[in-house]
């Protein structure tokens, strides 16, 4: 019985022992690579996919406009704006040099007020809907970023480009970005119309008059 078990650690059948399990190892892995694969591309949308969901939320909004109202749609894109928007990172391009001054408390009540302003603003713009739809045109690699190329066509035949521009920042992809017929900025629009507020009556004032804005198109 000793000869017998000492026979077991010979060392050639200790490695032909070894090399099945190592296989039974390889096979187990690649089967959980393959499970937790389609997991994985699940939980990090692309650019597009983001745009994607994005655009069907909106298009959803619309065709239950009147049913919903000015604060029913407000209300239904809020969490739809925060989630698809880098609205902090907007919120400072907007602002411009003059962020880097401000307190972390102002950052962050500028941010929401932002959000706000620009939530009430898409409610308002898409009241309504007469068979509109969304055409995806594809993605564009740009510095720091990605553009998806998108038109929107209205009733009449009519089409709208919207290009959104997208980053990586770490937690998703998010929009920073959306460009009306390739040509028009919303950041470089919204630090336009700041810029004269922020010189003349300072931070404070620009928040409150953001979220004024935001309540007076809810009515």
């Amino acid at each position: 019985m000793h000869r017998s078990t000492q026979g077991w650690f010979h060392v050639p059948r200790c490695r032909q022992a070894r090399m099945p399990n190592f296989a039974g190892c390889r096979f187990v892995l690649i089967g959980w690579l393959l499970f937790l694969s389609p997991i994985a591309a699940q939980a990090a949308p692309g650019p597009t996919d983001v745009i994607r969901h994005f655009c069907g939320q909106l298009l959803d909004v619309m065709q239950h406009a009147t049913a919903l109202g000015a604060r029913g749609r407000y209300q239904r894109l809020e969490p739809i704006v925060l989630a698809s928007f880098d609205v902090p990172f907007m919120a400072r391009l907007s602002i411009g040099p003059s962020w880097a001054n401000l307190s972390s408390e102002q950052k962050r009540r500028v941010a929401q007020a932002y959000s706000r302003y620009m939530t009430a603003v898409y409610a308002t713009r898409f009241d309504g809907y007469s068979g509109e739809r969304f055409e995806f045109l594809g993605e564009q690699k740009i510095k720091r970023g990605v553009m998806v190329k998108t038109r929107i066509i209205k009733a009449n035949g009519e089409p709208v480009s919207i290009s959104f521009v997208l980053h990586d920042n770490d937690i998703a992809w998010q929009i920073r970005d959306v460009y009306l017929d390739s040509a028009i900025s919303e950041v470089a629009t919204r630090r336009s119309e700041f810029s004269a507020v922020l010189r003349t009556s300072g931070i404070d004032a620009l928040i409150a008059s953001l979220n004024k804005k935001a309540d007076d198109l809810q009515i």
